[in-house]
């Protein structure tokens, strides 16, 4: 029982963790363009996961351990900038978030606070709240996700008992 919960094989890795392996290297050396392909399903080998979600945010909030420096610096191009914002932006309103997916938006959120500000304040853009919105829709697809789940559950269960 406890074998299927794990996935793991008598060989070592599952083929889930292979893949989600190969998906984090991939990601690592995507730059924000190909993040964005990847977030639209635009990219064959690599179809769009939880994991992959996850892994595309972590790469904008981890440090590079050779530059000790964030993907996105405060001297970066504005475009850069929007890029990332609407990156982050389309991950939460995505159809599979899930909550590691969203706690790791909002420690973007928090990483990149002062960033935010100074792109909204120059540019009469309203990111800070559109984060807190996307946000916000992130949950609710969560809490539909995990309402239709216990539903299926009960239902599933009402029929064993039949």
């Amino acid at each position: 029982m406890f074998k299927s919960m794990l996935k793991k094989k008598k060989g070592g890795e599952s083929e889930e963790e292979k893949s989600n392996a190969e998906l984090a290297a991939k990601i690592s050396k995507m730059n924000l363009t190909e993040m964005r392909s990847y977030i639209n399903n635009r990219i064959k080998d690599f179809p769009v996961c939880d994991d992959g979600l996850s892994a595309v945010v972590r790469r904008l909030i981890e440090k590079n351990p050779k530059t000790k420096e964030y993907y996105i610096k405060a001297d970066d191009m504005d475009s850069k900038k929007k890029k990332a914002f609407d990156l982050i932006l389309a991950i939460a309103q995505h159809k599979r978030v899930n909550i590691v997916t969203i706690e790791l938006i909002q420690k973007f959120v928090e990483i990149y606070k002062d960033i935010i500000d100074t792109y909204d304040k120059e540019h009469s853009e309203i990111y800070a709240s559109r984060f807190i919105d996307a946000i916000n829709s992130g949950l609710l697809t969560i809490s539909k996700k995990a309402a239709l789940e216990n539903k299926m559950d009960i239902l599933g269960e009402n029929k064993t008992s039949l």
